[in-house]
């Protein structure tokens, strides 16, 4: 072999030498970038992780906090519908106490009463027997209250929770106010039910025209009955 060929042949020899060194070389640089990469990777993975915790962790203590407001405002709504309850039933019993009190006007379906003295023939018994006396119209007054009218009025006069019927001579005083015959007894209710409950067998309508009172009942569809008058205080 000549000296030319060996060259050649060493040439051949540190090229490949120089190639497997070169690549070599870069598969170590390559293995150490992976590395570092993956490291880099591995730390942003962990901090996003972490991110994603908090924000669940943040997310779980606001649903929590949103939980405790609405049963704060559930139980204010309950309270506040319990108090609604309370004050309408409060004004109910307001407008029940004044309608019976008679200081506020009444108005509906009721009935009318009018009771007449009886015709008296001399000579015949007793002529007070014969009129209207003042238990004749609390009979009717106190039978139309048990019945469930709201407001009785007699001849206009609005009977209060206080009202006072008393004879005084041939006339009735109702509150003060003198009334003579016939009386009109006025009653806002149940027309039917106040009806039937003045013409039950034996009842008042039949005990009144036993004492010989002249009784005359009308169910009027749209009555009124105004507030009583007060009492001037006397002392």
């Amino acid at each position: 072999m000549n000296l030319k060929s060996k060259y050649i042949i060493l040439t051949i020899v540190l090229f490949i030498t120089g190639l497997l060194f070169a690549v070599s070389f870069q598969l170590v640089q390559d293995g150490v970038f992976s590395q570092e990469e993956q490291n880099t990777t591995s730390s942003l993975e962990e901090e996003i992780r972490s991110e994603i915790l908090q924000e669940q962790e943040a997310n779980i203590e606001l649903q929590q906090e949103i939980n405790s407001v609405r049963a704060q405002i559930s139980d204010i709504e309950e309270d506040l519908g319990e108090r609604e309850r309370i004050l309408f039933n409060v004004i109910e019993d307001i407008d029940r106490l004044r309608m019976f009190s008679g200081t506020v006007p009444v108005s509906g379906p009721g009935i009318s009463v009018t009771l007449a003295d009886a015709d008296f023939v001399s000579g015949e018994g007793n002529p007070n027997h014969y009129i209207v006396h003042e238990y004749h119209i609390q009979k009717v007054v106190d039978e139309l209250k048990v019945a469930g009218a709201e407001a009785v009025a007699i001849n206009g006069q609005r009977l209060r929770h206080d009202s006072y019927i008393q004879c005084v001579g041939p006339v009735v005083e109702v509150d003060g106010e003198v009334s003579f015959a016939p009386f009109e007894i006025t009653a806002i209710g149940d027309s039917d039910t106040l009806l039937e409950a003045l013409h039950l067998p034996g009842g008042v309508h039949d005990q009144l025209l036993n004492e010989n009172v002249q009784v005359r009942t009308e169910q009027i569809e749209d009555l009124m009955i105004r507030p009583g008058y007060e009492q001037e205080d006397v002392s």
